[in-house]
């Protein structure tokens, strides 16, 4: 596939926050998953992952993965760690190795969550993938969709909010990144040790969580000029109905452990956008 057929998002101009991306009209479907979550000890929900991403290719245009691809993502360079440094390294080389057989057959667009925003350009490159830029309005046909991860709709979430705005600027990624490996992973397991014990706190029952605010989820749509909003993080599956006949579709998280197993898709095509049950080889 050449680079005509691999569009690749504008960026957002001086007074418009949001990217742009105009895919080719005859396209005939492009599929949206999120919070897959991947990690080594999760070899189940991998397993069902790469099964799934091999077929990918047959029947769909592009693929979009919208945030939290990986449970955690503390530099690019893990990818080229050895084991004893970054016990993870094989488990992501093997990853990045799928996405990149799948890239050269179809565009694969990846956008930042809350997990793997620091995923930078080397390691895309490596996987095959194009950078979308949180948020981003995809245009296709006659319709716009607003694509993002979720997290930074979440407002109720203050001490999240106020965490994400320090690590995402650049001052904390450079001091981040500057910093050796192995502490950047001992940074990340301290970090989800403090979620965990959040969750606990809480309960792990997504519903319990802090969810996309309806009225900040009007007003992206409505500056954007889109119908609807596109989003995982939340881990609660739903098409909710907003004003203005405007809509929001959440997509579910993957683990094949769960009972039932999770693992969905939001398809896009000609018939509109509906969610897709777990495809199985």
């Amino acid at each position: 596939m050449n680079g005509a057929q691999r569009p690749c998002p504008t960026p957002p101009g001086p007074t418009d926050r949001f990217a742009q991306l105009r895919i080719p009209a005859h396209w005939q479907a492009v599929e949206f998953i999120s919070d897959v979550h991947l990690h080594a000890g999760a070899a189940a929900t991998a397993s069902v992952w790469l099964d799934w991403l091999r077929d990918q290719h047959t029947n769909i245009d592009a693929l979009f993965i919208l945030g939290d691809l990986f449970e955690v993502w503390v530099g690019d360079d893990a990818l080229d760690a050895s084991e004893a440094v970054c016990p993870e390294a094989p488990f992501l080389r093997a990853c990045a190795d799928a996405l990149a057989r799948l890239g050269e057959r179809i565009p694969v667009y990846f956008m930042a969550g809350n997990r793997d925003f620091l995923l930078g350009r080397q390691a895309a490159d490596r996987c095959g993938m194009i950078i979308l830029p949180d948020p981003t309005v995809l245009h296709w046909r006659e319709d716009a969709w607003l694509l993002s991860h979720g997290d930074e709709l979440c407002l109720a979430d203050v001490p999240y909010q106020t965490f994400r705005k320090e690590v995402r600027s650049p001052a904390w990624q450079k001091a981040f990144l500057e910093k050796p490996l192995t502490d950047r992973e001992a940074i990340a397991r301290d970090l989800r040790q403090q979620s965990e014990s959040r969750k606990q706190q809480q309960g792990h029952n997504p519903s319990l969580w802090a969810d996309v605010d309806s009225a900040a989820a009007v007003q992206w749509l409505q500056d954007a000029g889109a119908r609807a909003l596109i989003h995982g993080h939340t881990h609660r599956p739903a098409r909710h109905s907003l004003a203005t006949d405007l809509e929001r579709w959440v997509l579910g998280d993957w683990d094949a452990e769960a009972t039932p197993a999770k693992a969905e898709v939001l398809r896009l095509d000609p018939n509109g956008l509906h969610r897709l049950p777990l495809k199985r080889t």
